[in-house]
């Protein structure tokens, strides 16, 4: 009996651990999130001036409209997770790709993400991992432009969208695609005459630049929503498996109880008939 609840009392130390170390798994996970949401509102100002630039510079140039040549060659670029310990995270992502996913160009962020792609018989062309902090955004921005750039070239790519994951407070973590390459102009509103700036470049080349800082602002953007989203799916699986934990820990501790009231009740026993054994002999 005493070797039970020793063992008992060995388990609930154990599972006592767990908990807390998934109590600051979910700590850590909500400061990143926190972090990342925080810097969203800066990167949302910088691509809405980024924006009306563009807007001010097309007023030099004359109306552009897009033409197809031959069938579209679509890249999408893919943000997943990173760590584990976030449900199914990535395969959510994957899952919404749909057909694309085997069709089109891959560019996929994420080490979790790039396993369960390898688990579906996928391997994309090119594939990073997700920082660990939201600071390094921004160089992991960077570097997609920049593979982005070469594999247009090399591929033909004649369309490039973004699939990443948000979270909204009433919606929960969605699923979402959006268009990079090329960069819609059409959609842009174009700055009025009398309000256009002093130009020091040509156009052309303003425009480029422009659209170059706009491309790295979507990539930052969708970065962090995807950073912020898995750190956020990471509290929401800690905050299940918590539960589970107290759960055990309740089954456990109810068993303690009942195994402790038993060795008391043995020691009763026992004491009771030692005391009437002695009388016996007496």
């Amino acid at each position: 009996m005493t070797g039970r609840l020793a063992d008992i009392n060995a388990r609930i130390e154990g599972i006592s651990q767990l908990g807390t170390v998934m109590n600051a798994m979910r700590g850590i996970a909500g400061a990143r999130a926190q972090q990342a949401r925080g810097q969203l509102a800066a990167v949302e100002r910088y691509a809405a001036g980024i924006t009306g630039a563009i807007g001010q510079a097309l007023s030099f140039m004359p109306a552009r409209t897009e033409n197809g040549h031959g069938p579209p060659r679509p890249a999408l670029v893919i943000f997943c997770a990173e760590q584990g310990f976030a449900g199914a995270f990535s395969e959510h992502v994957l899952a919404a790709a749909g057909a694309a996913l085997h069709t089109a160009g891959l560019f996929l962020i994420g080490t979790r993400g790039l396993a369960a792609a390898r688990e579906r018989g996928v391997t994309p062309g090119w594939s990073s991992p997700l920082p660990a902090h939201s600071a390094g955004i921004p160089r992991l921005a960077d570097e997609i432009a920049q593979a982005l750039y070469q594999q247009i070239a090399a591929a033909g790519f004649s369309r490039v969208d973004v699939l990443f994951s948000r979270f909204q407070p009433r919606q929960g973590i969605t699923v979402e695609r959006q268009r990079l390459l090329p960069i819609d102009l059409a959609a842009i509103p174009r700055a009025r005459s009398g309000g256009l700036p002093v130009l020091n470049l040509p156009p052309e080349e303003l425009l480029r630049g422009l659209m170059a800082d706009y491309l790295h602002a979507q990539l930052c953007s969708a970065g962090l929503h995807g950073f912020a989203a898995e750190n956020q799916a990471r509290m929401e699986a800690m905050a299940a498996a918590h539960q589970q934990v107290e759960r055990q820990l309740e089954s456990l501790r109810s068993t303690q109880r009942v195994v402790r009231q038993e060795e008391i009740t043995a020691e009763i026993i026992e004491l009771s008939a030692g005391e009437i054994a002695s009388r016996a002999i007496i």
